[in-house]
């Protein structure tokens, strides 16, 4: 998955700003690494691995669990 990760709470950064753009317009959210490591789980999966990019995105790899 390619996605934008929350940090803590009050860390800078475009995060919240789309966060409540997700909220507003489209009825989703942001969600931090570990939140999208208990939906992977969730789902049956497992997060392998995490990769920030040098720009607001991370890829997240997943495997079967």
């Amino acid at each position: 998955m390619v996605e934008m990760l929350l940090g803590e709470i009050g860390e800078p950064g475009p995060g919240p700003i789309f966060d409540l753009l997700m909220m507003v317009i489209l009825s989703g959210r942001e969600r931090s690494l570990n939140e999208y490591r208990a939906l992977l789980e969730r789902a049956g999966l497992r997060l392998e691995k995490n990769s920030p990019t040098s720009t607001a995105l991370s890829v997240m790899e997943a495997v079967a669990a």
